[in-house]
């Protein structure tokens, strides 16, 4: 990748950190399906460290992201600790961790964002066609579908989701509740204290309605873990979310245990 470049000069080691960042850039772009823009700043003081593969941090931000094809990113912002690299690494390209780091990490997602998440097959699979014992007395024992789910954040942490479920023997009913957003155990979203709107719903079906809210508050609880959603190399863990109008902002730390390669 870098084999044609001439003139290196041991000591230049602005030289390097240009490399540096080249090649950190590029590896970090190859974490996500699409970027509209990855940046990546190094600090190394003083700069000859960089010689022996040590530098004191650098810092990634990225806008417009997109993870797996189907899960819009707004934001997305890390820095390091101090990090020891593989020098010789670099100059043919690529980034080689002497040994795993950790970085500070924000995240930003929109509410127009999660929606789209909410379209993605590996969401949908898990809302239809379900056989759940806590509605078998009004399923008759037959599947369940929630679709068209939708997500409104709300101050004080709030979200509202608005569906529709399909329900034998009643056809499609409409669900509407807010619920609280919560992180437990640093890695999973949950989705608490669910509070049924019966006003969205014609009276003949609100205990029905209730009974639906109660059960996609259930799969919804159970179903956002970052495990699931690890990028290469970099494991997501979260200390703190807030939200922001109509954005989610979530805090935590990446454990980078190496970069992807960039493939050549």
């Amino acid at each position: 990748m870098f084999g044609g470049l001439t003139g290196f000069n041991p000591t230049d080691t602005d030289w390097g950190e240009r490399l540096l960042n080249t090649a950190a850039t590029q590896a970090i772009r190859h974490l996500f399906s699409q970027s509209e823009s990855v940046e990546v700043a190094v600090r190394c003081y003083p700069s000859s460290k960089l010689l022996q593969g040590s530098i004191d941090s650098f810092k990634m931000s990225g806008r417009g992201l997109v993870i797996r094809r189907q899960f819009p990113v707004e934001e997305m912002s890390f820095e390091t600790d101090a990090v020891s690299l593989d020098f010789g690494s670099i100059l043919s390209g690529q980034i080689r961790l002497k040994q795993p780091t950790q970085a500070l990490a924000e995240v930003v997602l929109t509410e127009a964002g999660i929606n789209q998440a909410f379209q993605a097959e590996l969401v949908k699979k898990r809302l239809v066609d379900l056989s759940l014992d806590s509605l078998n007395h009004l399923s008759g024992g037959q599947p369940v579908s929630f679709t068209e789910v939708h997500v409104q954040l709300e101050s004080g942490n709030k979200i509202r989701i608005l569906a529709k479920a399909d329900l034998p023997n009643y056809g499609t009913v409409p669900v509407s509740m807010k619920m609280t957003l919560a992180i437990e155990r640093r890695r999973r979203v949950a989705f608490k204290d669910p509070q049924f709107e019966p006003d969205a719903v014609p009276e003949s079906l609100r205990e029905v309605a209730q009974a639906l809210a109660s059960a996609l508050a259930e799969l919804l609880d159970g179903m956002v873990d970052l495990d699931r959603f690890d990028l290469d190399g970099v494991k997501l863990r979260l200390n703190r979310l807030q939200i922001q109008g109509k954005k989610l902002l979530f805090s935590g730390y990446a454990q980078i245990d190496h970069f992807p390669k960039t493939g050549g």
